[in-house]
């Protein structure tokens, strides 16, 4: 392979095809830049394989993020809001959410959503793997977590996590290759808390170096994680991985919105339809496709590529593309304390985490349960202005200064990501109406909480509120869900052996076509209660490498 780096924007392709028409297909064609379909055309390019990726957003370079400029928490409101359908940049699609409890999150760049997320980076726990065989509900995923341990392990390194190995409620497991980011006086205050009720709490790994690492700069504790990092330091794909991929040959298309994935006679796919941001329509063609568009974005894409192959949906036979969403309910209490806590200070994402009330115990009326986090409440308008919801009233004029006097500097919150369980009827369907800006149908979320799920929430709301008074909380805010919380996407093209009950095998290779691929969240057949990014990347780096090691017998379209 070539050391030449190549970014096209889909309109560069079509006026380089006006000179020299072109009929390159791609051995891999990679749809979507985000988490796993970097760690994908990372690994695939390295080892020699020639790499076409179509990402529908652009290359954001770090000098347009805000979180460096006083106008930082304007700017959260809407350019750099984590809701797409607030956003509304040309590179977004509209989700129709009349239906769903929870706003779906994501950011479409090179990067995806790796760009705004807080980089929290957990593992899963073992028994997240095994919840139908410990818990009776759900199914167990096709592997387990020690088969999955030494790609977390990969990943760790690749991502440059800071963390403290050795977290009674894990395994044991390597140490993470950077310490631990300071926990601050916010979670200080938190530890002594729950130091007084004897219950489990550790520092919280991010993939936010804590001293430079592979190119990147040490965390300056902005706070500002969720409007991009201005500083170069947070662990986004577009930095960890794709300088890798696109220095070993891989060809990155921006502005690529894909309508559909093609199907070749032999029912193989053979490459994709995408349009440019001028509104022209290119094909790309390839010899095995790979679909990282995330848990709504992927699931739209196969059930937009109909054919009368595939009526239903391009590899869908089981009818569960799209099914099963699973987006992580998100409740918080925030607490309010008489003593300075610094609590503008970053990271934006978790200092302290706590699994106390993590495992089923079936006393409390449900299975499953939530991971606990400490975030900061950041400046005047607060962390969770990035989040929107908040009353006018609540956060302009002389409210303002009256809540800004109160709690600036004084408060945290304790975040709560519930599990929640698998459903069909939790689902993402395409939209009779709504439609992107290229005329593509959009998709409409249908999502709404069990009843496990609301009784699981409650409890962890009275244990946290307990928690916080043990810290010495003078008051607090307690916020039973938060509508903007999508942010974890899972479910849709759920992995599994049996055909008639998942979309994909544990390789992420769909059961109806030999030579299509799904490596992002989607797959997941559980969504455990932690935060998905790097099991996300790990999943895929598992997947990709079995690809790359079994490349002699790879299905391909010719």
């Amino acid at each position: 392979m070539g050391a030449a780096t190549e970014i096209l924007r889909a309109e560069d392709v079509f006026l380089m095809a006006k000179v020299k028409p072109s009929a390159d297909v791609a051995e891999v064609l990679i749809i979507g830049a985000g988490a796993s379909g970097s760690v994908a055309a990372k690994e695939l390019a390295e080892n020699g394989f020639q790499v076409v990726c179509l990402e529908q957003g652009p290359r954001v370079d770090n000098g347009e993020f805000w979180g460096d400029k006083p106008e930082w928490e304007l700017m959260s409101q809407k350019r750099w809001h984590p809701n797409p359908n607030v956003r509304d940049l040309e590179n977004d699609y509209p989700i129709n959410t009349d239906e769903s409890d929870v706003n779906p999150l994501m950011y479409n760049a090179v990067g995806g959503s790796t760009i705004l997320y807080a980089a929290h980076w957990q593992r899963f726990m073992p028994s997240d793997f095994r919840v139908k065989t410990l818990d009776g509900v759900a199914d167990d995923w096709p592997f387990t977590y020690e088969d999955l341990e030494p790609f977390y392990d990969r990943m760790d390194v690749e991502m440059g996590v800071s963390g403290l190995a050795g977290d009674p409620a894990y395994p044991p497991m390597t140490e993470f290759p950077l310490p631990p980011l300071p926990i601050g006086k916010i979670g200080m205050k938190a530890a002594e808390g729950m130091n007084k009720l004897g219950w489990h709490w550790w520092p919280g790994p991010c993939a936010i170096p804590s001293r430079p690492y592979r190119g990147r700069n040490q965390c300056v504790r902005r706070g500002t994680c969720l409007t991009g990092c201005a500083d170069r330091a947070k662990a986004s794909t577009d930095h960890t991985h794709w300088p890798i991929a696109l220095e070993n040959g891989a060809k990155l298309i921006t502005g690529a919105r894909v309508r559909e994935i093609t199907i070749n006679d032999d029912g193989l796919a053979d490459g994709a339809i995408y349009i440019d941001r001028a509104g022209r329509e290119h094909r790309q063609r390839a010899q095995i496709v790979i679909v990282c568009g995330n848990g709504i974005g992927t699931p739209r894409l196969l059930l937009l590529s109909k054919s009368n192959r595939f009526p239903d949906g391009l590899a869908n036979s089981s009818g569960l593309v799209g099914k099963n969403l699973m987006m992580h309910p998100y409740a918080a209490v925030t607490g309010h304390f008489d003593e300075p806590l610094e609590s503008w200070l970053g990271p934006a994402g978790q200092t302290i985490q706590s699994m106390e009330f993590y495992e089923t115990d079936a006393s409390r009326g449900f299975v499953r349960g939530a991971k606990w986090q400490v975030m900061p409440s950041g400046g005047p308008l607060g962390m969770r202005a990035a989040y929107g919801g908040k009353p006018l009233e609540e956060a302009w004029g002389a409210n303002l200064h009256r809540n800004t006097r109160k709690v600036f500097g004084r408060s945290f919150e304790w975040g709560i990501i519930a599990e929640d369980l698998p459903n069909e009827d939790n689902r993402v369907i395409l939209d009779s109406a709504l439609t992107d800006s290229d005329g593509i149908p959009s998709p409409k979320i249908i999502y709404k909480n069990s009843e496990n799920t609301e009784k699981m929430i409650a409890f962890h709301l009275e244990r946290v509120q307990e928690a916080m008074a043990a810290a010495g909380a003078v008051d607090m805010v307690v916020t039973p869900l938060m509508r903007d919380c999508g942010w974890h996407l899972m479910g849709t093209c759920r992995m599994g052996d049996d055909p008639k009950r998942s979309v994909v095998d544990q390789w992420g290779r769909a059961h109806d076509v030999p030579n299509l691929y799904v490596y992002d969240g989607s797959v997941f057949v559980t969504s455990s209660g932690f935060n998905p990014t790097g099991t996300i990347t790990a999943v895929a780096l598992r997947a990709v490498t079995h690809m790359i090691e079994n490349k002699k017998d790879l299905k391909v379209a010719t």
